[in-house]
């Protein structure tokens, strides 16, 4: 692929498709990515795909979606499953609040809309999660609905194409590239534009290094005509995210361990974990570790040696999670602040669903358990 040399207004005729629209299609015909969703007008299929892949790579999503497809074939298959069931199919895509609200939407459509998606982006953002990027997407994929889609790749391609200063992020900018995109909308064709820019930021017009010379739209992108290119989208600075340290309590009595259930609402909700909390000033970990099986279950325990350190990265912030080999010492558990509770024979772990940290501490602990818990 060769790109033309010289510019093309960006404006197209009134009631037609523009010429850039046209060479991209054509574009996306020839070089598109084959992807397990695509090839499909099953507006649940498109659904599924678009919400795992908000904030979650393409590779990543692959094995997920099929594995899921499998499990849920149908919105119905959805509806009817239990959130327990729902969790465990999503463990590992992490930002679960996604699976949960896809499990509420399905039902929703099946109470409501009596199974059937709707296909106006207005109506389908009423339903949990679905905000006004997955509504256009699935609205110009599954339904041919005339709708730009305004995603990360989208946005980068837009913003270099027409040269957006405004940060793409603000109202403003987003306002400005959302003209841009309607403007060259071809009629009909939505959802494979939506996904030919996808594709295109994804393969061409990388956020570093865009290889210019392979794109088909190079001969419209204002910004490589004025050298800027690396410098759109333009992006406001975030203040670096703060680092949180937990400590986390693997009870164990008889050959099993104590699991709670994190709350429905709030980060992981629904999933398993070895209980414990965040550290507070001037406590040291093992302070804060008692202090938290004390209000989180009611015992007193006898904390033993270090299982190991665990760090993850969330959105807004980064966790370093502290691990110990506890025994029960005083009191019976009970979940005051959480859902549920159970007793788990190691061997049972793999059924419970869980966030990346607690599956880590599951997993190290099925290589070590005869040192750890021996018979008796």
């Amino acid at each position: 692929m060769s790109a033309i040399t010289g510019t093309k207004s960006s404006k197209p005729a009134a009631g037609s498709s523009s010429e850039l629209a046209e060479r991209l299609l054509i574009w996306y015909r020839n070089y598109r990515r084959v992807l397990p969703w695509r090839g499909t007008n099953d507006p649940y299929a498109v659904w599924v795909s678009e919400i795992m892949l908000q904030q979650t790579r393409v590779e990543t999503v692959i094995p997920y979606y099929r594995r899921w497809m499998e499990q849920f074939p149908t919105l119905q298959h959805l509806a009817q499953a239990e959130e327990q069931q729902v969790l465990k199919a999503w463990e590992g895509l992490g930002y679960y609040s996604r699976a949960r609200s896809l499990h509420r939407a399905a039902r929703l459509v099946v109470e409501k809309y009596q199974g059937q998606i709707p296909a106006s982006t207005k109506e389908l953002m009423r339903l949990p999660g679905v905000g006004r990027y997955t509504a256009a997407a699935v609205a110009s994929i599954a339904f041919g609905q005339d709708e730009p889609a305004l995603d990360g790749n989208l946005r980068r391609v837009a913003a270099r194409l027409f040269n957006v200063s405004l940060p793409a992020r603000s109202p403003e900018g987003e306002a400005q590239i959302l003209a841009h995109l309607r403007a060259h909308l071809p009629p009909g064709q939505a959802g494979n534009f939506n996904q030919a820019l996808m594709d295109l930021g994804a393969m061409i017009c990388t956020p570093r290094k865009p290889a210019c010379g392979d794109c088909p739209l190079a001969e419209w992108c204002q910004s490589r005509r004025l050298g800027v290119q690396e410098e759109r989208p333009v992006l406001t600075r975030r203040a670096a995210p703060p680092l949180i340290t937990v400590t986390a309590a693997v009870i164990w009595r008889d050959g099993k361990v104590l699991l709670t259930r994190r709350p429905a609402n709030g980060l992981l909700g629904g999933l398993w974990e070895f209980p414990g909390g965040k550290q507070e000033d001037g406590e040291t970990l093992v302070e804060c570790l008692r202090r938290e099986i004390r209000e989180e279950l009611g015992v007193e325990i006898e904390i033993g040696e270090p299982l190991g350190v665990y760090r993850h990265a969330y959105t807004h912030f980064k966790v370093t999670l502290h691990a110990f080999i506890s025994r029960l010492r005083h009191g019976e558990p009970q979940p005051h602040q959480a859902d549920d509770m159970a007793w788990a024979a190691l061997e049972e772990l793999s059924r419970f669903p869980m966030g990346k940290i607690d599956r880590q501490i599951a997993a190290d602990l099925l290589k070590i358990s005869r040192s750890l818990f021996p018979a008796g």
